[in-house]
């Protein structure tokens, strides 16, 4: 079955960087879009960023553009997410899949999540 495993959160200071990483099993990784989700305490789902099969595709919110760089390596079947100048407003679990997000829900394929806390 489809498996999907979030890692490397934390807590970070405000301008900290932090790289989590989400390890796929149970499909073919490599001919799957792939995407970053996150959900802040008290809030609904937010899309974050999301990558083509091709590699070289890439889409970002307009809250994370210019700080975060996903990327993914489909022979280690690994997605990452590469975060900088954290603020406290990217406080939130981030959840990795291939599945989408409409009007707030999401359907398809997502792991448990990984909690990111951004916080002096």
């Amino acid at each position: 079955q489809v498996q999907l495993v979030e890692s490397g959160g934390g807590l970070v200071q405000p301008g900290g960087s932090l790289r989590l990483s989400c390890a796929a099993s149970g499909f073919t990784f490599s001919s799957s879009a792939m995407s970053w989700v996150r959900q802040a305490p008290g809030k609904g789902f937010e899309w974050v960023s999301t990558i083509e099969r091709v590699g070289s595709i890439t889409s970002y919110a307009n809250s994370v553009k210019g700080r975060f760089t996903i990327s993914r390596d489909n022979a280690k079947n690994t997605l990452y997410l590469q975060m900088k100048n954290l603020r406290p407003d990217d406080t939130a679990v981030y959840y990795c899949g291939s599945g989408t997000l409409v009007r707030g829900r999401r359907y398809g394929d997502w792991g448990q999540g990984t909690q990111v806390t951004v916080s002096s």
